[in-house]
């Protein structure tokens, strides 16, 4: 991922700067750039009573316009995108920035929790976005041909299948790929609305946001719980700022006011120009914008970008899915970098397949995008109210210039969100309860590791030998010296590591030259190279290394020797063996986590994988020390 400053460089370089956001169509805005699809039809359910005259029409249009000004140009692209933890969005880095910005100690619990919560809504996303997309897309055989109504779901699949396949390419790829397809949709989509619009220029009163106010007062309570249908049409603002990390803020608020803003109002209002003209349209005012000899091509270029706002997401998820492993939320995973250039292109196989299972499981049990809409948006609605709230709490702690007038703005955001979100509520039974459980299921996930974590490390640290308890061992019973150079990975920078003493207690043999080296996690994604390295020497032939490493950076043994080398570390790699430590937890009953939350984190413990393979120890040379601790 880039820096936050990188980005707004580009701008130095008009045409790196085009390209950079070309290539952000195809990754950010996949996800709202294809609502259009549904979002309109949906508020029109028969679910809702709401009728299609130009009343309604022109109300809920003012609606969708009002809702894509406010929540995503205002808050998500003007506001929340300067909440940037050196670069990285997404709810976890916001929560991290706030809970580092934060002197009261008192806050951090509750920040994290909210946090951890709201990256665990945005993994529920991911599994409904893709399906309900691709659904809607593969929707148009039917308004093409009715007979070919029962290719939808299996071609949804098939699609679906592929785009899982493909996420190894990584995001640079998919981007690249994307980015000029989007761009085709994004002008199709103004194109059609257009000829619409002309035909009926009326629609354009709805600008006026008056519209909106009187369709609640002659709707009353269905006016309201229409209003989850109406987020249809802003859902991706998340997705937008986590993957804000990816291409910075600069291409991301260039993209949306120059292309994505204006295609997408244009078509909202030429649907609801062919509404005016045709109510019956309702059936599909998408699809039915298009000529007939247009509709076969339209239906393929629909089927591209719903599988491109699925990408949207899921690179979001790999995103929000590294933060989580490098913040101690997630036990270790194979994340594969996908790009020798860009830090924040991965890859998070294990995840991957979980979304893939996830997705096609709801294909098949819902098998319509009308059916899956119940499912969606609640998940969506609460990660966009945790990030509002979240910033507001930022502004005050940081009190920036005009932060008073920020909050104010962003606080009238939030109630707007927060009605939302009330009405996605109602949605509970009709399928709302899936990524609400999804959520829940992820968050005791995550929060069981971190607290066992925590515990574990906690007793790990308090048998710890001191440094100069250690030293008098050695100096009253030396023991035998041998060759070569011992790396100790300890998780702790103090005392000396367990998988050392029991070397030492069972073999009586230390190394001529020992290494300890910690790795130790900042709450910000990336570590200045100067600042990276720390050495300090607790004996002639001991010394200890600390390596700090951003929860977007990958830590590697081998790399972190060879730069404490120009520390004065002497490290021969053929010559050294790596000792790595390996905690067997034993359980405790009575004591600490509920003992079903302990079976859950040594679980969790034994699947994760091993500590010298996601550190980079080369494995040739690697001593695995065990021990058990009571847990």
């Amino acid at each position: 991922m880039r820096s936050s400053a990188a980005p707004e460089a580009a701008g130095d370089h008009p045409a790196a700067d085009r390209k950079l956001v070309l290539t952000a169509l195809g990754v950010v805005f996949g996800d709202i750039s294809t609502s259009p699809l549904y979002a309109l039809r949906e508020c029109f359910s028969p679910d809702h009573g709401i009728g299609v005259n130009s009343e309604n029409v022109l109300g809920l249009l003012s609606l969708i316009l009002w809702s894509l000004i406010l929540v995503i140009s205002v808050k998500y692209v003007t506001l929340v995108l300067r909440a940037d933890n050196r670069g990285e969005g997404g709810v976890l880095a916001l929560s991290t920035l706030l809970s580092n910005a934060s002197r009261d100690w008192r806050v951090w619990g509750p920040i994290s929790a909210v946090g951890l919560f709201g990256a665990a809504l945005f993994f529920g996303d991911g599994f409904i976005t893709p399906a309900i997309s691709v659904l809607s897309a593969m929707e148009g055989l039917t308004v093409a041909t009715p007979q070919l109504e029962h290719f939808v779901v299996p071609g949804a699949m098939l699609i679906l299948f592929l785009l899982f396949l493909m996420q190894k390419r990584g995001t640079g790829a998919m981007g690249r790929l994307f980015g000029p397809i989007t761009l085709v949709w994004l002008a199709t989509l103004a194109l059609l609305g257009v000829r619409w619009i002309v035909t009926e220029p009326g629609v354009l009163l709805a600008i006026n946001p008056v519209h909106a106010v009187m369709f609640f007062v002659h709707n009353g309570v269905a006016g309201f719980l229409v209003l989850a249908s109406v987020f249809l049409a802003i859902t991706g603002g998340e997705a937008l700022y986590a993957d804000m990390g990816h291409f910075g803020r600069s291409p991301i608020r260039r993209g949306w006011f120059w292309i994505v803003l204006p295609a997408l109002v244009l078509n909202y209002f030429g649907q609801g120009a062919l509404l005016l003209q045709n109510p019956s349209a309702i059936s599909n005012p998408f699809y039915l914008l298009a000529p007939s000899w247009l509709l076969p091509l339209l239906i393929m270029l629909a089927t591209a970008a719903t599988v491109i706002a699925s990408q949207a997401v899921i690179s979001g998820v790999f995103s929000v899915t590294r933060q989580a492993l490098n913040l101690g939320y997630l036990p270790r995973l194979r994340i594969e970098h996908s790009s020798e250039h860009e830090i924040g292109q991965v890859y998070v196989p294990m995840v991957n397949w979980v979304l893939f299972i996830g997705t096609m499981t709801l294909v098949l049990a819902y098998q319509s995008s009308s059916a899956l809409a119940g499912a969606y948006g609640i998940a969506i609605s609460s990660t966009m109210l945790i990030d509002g709230i979240l910033v507001i709490m930022l502004l005050k702690v940081r009190k920036e210039p005009h932060y008073r007038f920020y909050i104010a703005v962003l606080a009238f955001i939030v109630a707007i969100e927060f009605a939302f979100f009330a009405a996605n509520t109602f949605k509970l039974d009709d399928g709302g309860w899936l990524p609400v459980a999804a959520a829940v299921v992820v968050y005791i996930l995550m929060s069981t590791w971190q607290e066992g974590r925590r515990t574990l490390n906690w007793l790990i640290a308090r048998e710890q030998m001191p440094v100069h308890d250690f030293l008098a061992l050695l100096q009253k019973d030396p023991p035998h010296i041998v060759e070569g150079t011992a790396v100790y990975l300890a998780s702790e920078a103090g005392g000396m590591p367990r998988a050392l003493l029991n070397n030492l207690r069972f073999n009586r043999v230390l190394h001529e030259r020992n290494i300890l080296l910690t790795f130790v996690r900042p709450e910000s994604p990336y570590v200045a190279p100067e600042e990276r390295i720390e050495v300090q020497t607790l004996a002639p032939n001991l010394c200890r290394v600390i390596a700090r490493y951003g929860f977007m950076e990958t830590p590697n043994v081998v790399a972190t020797l060879r730069a404490a080398e120009e520390k004065g570390i002497e490290y021969q790699a053929e010559s050294t063996v790596y000792v790595v430590g390996r905690e067997n937890p034993v359980f405790a009953i009575g004591s600490g986590m509920p003992l079903w939350r302990k079976r859950l984190f040594a679980f969790m413990g034994r699947n994760s994988q091993l500590a010298a393979i996601h550190f980079g120890v080369p494995t040739h040379r690697l001593l695995e020390v065990s021990s058990l601790v009571k847990l």
